[in-house]
Parts: C-alpha cells; sequence; structure tokens
C-alpha cells in the first residue's frame, strides 16, 4: 500500500516539476514562460504575475485561441515576447519604459497588447 502511494507522489511532483517556476497556471488553451524573470524590478512582480498578466488579458480578449508566450525581460525597463496563435507564429512584440522601471501597470499594458495581436491573428484564421 506504501510504496502506491509514495509511487503516485513522486509520478505528482515529476510532473509538477516539469512546469517550471515560470509557467503559467495549467491551462488547456495557453501556455507562458518567462525568461530572465529574477531581472524585473521588485514593483513588477514575478515571473508567475507577468504569466498570469498575459493568461488574463489573452482569455479575456481571444478565449478560444490556442497560444503559447515567450516573455523575455531584456533589462528593469524593457521585455520582448514571441507568441505563437493557433500554430502560427506572430511578430516578436516589444515594451518599453522610458521614465521608470516596469511595474504591475506596465505588464498589464504589454499583456493587453500582446492579447489585441492574438485577437487579431485569430480574426485571420
Amino acid at each position: 500500500m506504501w510504496s502506491k502511494i509514495h509511487g503516485s507522489v513522486l509520478a505528482f511532483a515529476a510532473i509538477a516539476a516539469l512546469g517550471g517556476p515560470a509557467m503559467s497556471a495549467p491551462n488547456s488553451a495557453g501556455n507562458c514562460r518567462v525568461l530572465h524573470g529574477e531581472k524585473l524590478p521588485a514593483d513588477a512582480g514575478s515571473a508567475d504575475a507577468v504569466c498570469s498578466a498575459v493568461h488574463r488579458a489573452i482569455t479575456a480578449r481571444a478565449p478560444h485561441v490556442r497560444y503559447s508566450a515567450e516573455v523575455r525581460v531584456l533589462s528593469k525597463s524593457a521585455l520582448s515576447a514571441t507568441l505563437v496563435a493557433n500554430g502560427r507564429p506572430l511578430p516578436e512584440q516589444q515594451f518599453a519604459v522610458m521614465d521608470r522601471n516596469l511595474n504591475v501597470r506596465s505588464i498589464e499594458r504589454f499583456a493587453a497588447a500582446m492579447a489585441d495581436e492574438v485577437a487579431k491573428a485569430a480574426k485571420v484564421d
């Protein structure tokens, strides 16, 4: 009996580890990953917070579109992202704040811009 429980716990831990710390919450329609999240200023939140903002924005604008997003933190004031919507790569998205560091509000604006691009691509399909 103990070996069955232990095996189940190990299997669950292995599956959870595959997602990694910078992945969004499980979602069948979308996948998000943040590279260099350690460069985010404290006011911007964590890599998970970035993926949550991306997920909220995209599901609000294009709820049935399958997407993947890879967000790269270039500096404390700049981000870029590659997006794939319904299997089709979209142009690279770039975002920078000129007068201060990134914060939660600027991350939300970037996520909204990404969602707009995904929604546009979905209308073309």
